[in-house]
């Protein structure tokens, strides 16, 4: 069976966890999302459908948009973004994401470039996927040291978004906001629950035995290697040469 790197498996779960969605927006710092989506449409047009709109802050070729953040702020107020993608510096287990620092505010430790537009997005975007690649204790923490958007809100507060899922390098977790909190759905190649719970801060629900993150097919493969790295490197272009680096490091 041909190899498949990491980072293929978070690319490959991200268009599995985008089934459905018409229009997916995605930041500029962001390529592992931004791959997913593509990968999304081209399955989709291979398939003969119509796939999502992607709308990608940055990049000339998939950004529809002409004046950046805002546009983007209003599409997702009027109802027009269906997903998007948060990360932070720390993420706990109630789904609240930190981007401002770590450490007692305002006189945080560590700093980090804040939250913007983070929390209202949070509020209108129905399909939020929290996605952090590191997966260690110091991002995912018993509860974070500045709530920069909450992943709940009390009763009577009117939100129609919020999480549904958080992706590591580790394995995918699904948002029950019900309780609220996390449930390990699938760990990924590589990893098990005894590593998975060393490298969690909080606490998460999870079988007895967690299912594996389901690997792409050939075609799959072939698909996310040549289409999708073509167009991923008009707006990534050191991240699309760094993946066929590694592919080739792996077919040497």
């Amino acid at each position: 069976m041909t190899e498949v790197l990491p980072r293929e498996v978070l690319i490959c779960t991200i268009a599995r966890l985008l089934d459905g969605v018409r229009h997916v927006a995605v930041g500029a710092s962001s390529p592992i999302p931004a791959a997913g989506a593509m990968l999304l449409r081209a399955l989709k047009e291979t398939g003969g459908v119509i796939g999502p709109r992607i709308s990608i802050l940055g990049s000339v070729e998939h950004n529809f948009f002409t004046n950046g953040s805002a546009e983007l702020f209003d599409c997702a107020g009027q109802g027009r973004i269906d997903a998007f993608f948060l990360g932070g510096g720390q993420i706990d287990g109630f789904g609240n994401v930190n981007l401002v620092g770590a450490g007692s505010y305002p006189r945080s430790s560590v700093r980090w470039p804040g939250s913007f537009g983070s929390a209202y997005l949070y509020f209108v975007v129905p399909r939020v996927i929290l996605f952090r690649e590191e997966h260690t204790p110091r991002v995912f923490v018993e509860k974070v040291d500045f709530i920069s958007a909450p992943g709940v809100s009390e009763d009577g507060i009117y939100r129609r978004g919020g999480p549904v899922a958080l992706l590591t390098s580790k394995g995918l977790f699904r948002f029950d906001k019900s309780r609220p909190g996390f449930e390990l759905e699938s760990v990924h190649p590589g990893h098990d629950l005894a590593d998975i719970k060393q490298a969690t801060g909080f606490r998460f629900a999870h079988d007895a035995e967690p299912r594996q993150t389901a690997l792409p097919d050939r075609s799959t493969l072939d698909l996310l290697r040549g289409r999708v790295f073509g167009e991923l490197a008009e707006t990534y272009p050191e991240f699309a040469a760094q993946m066929r680096q590694d592919l080739a490091a792996v077919d040497a």
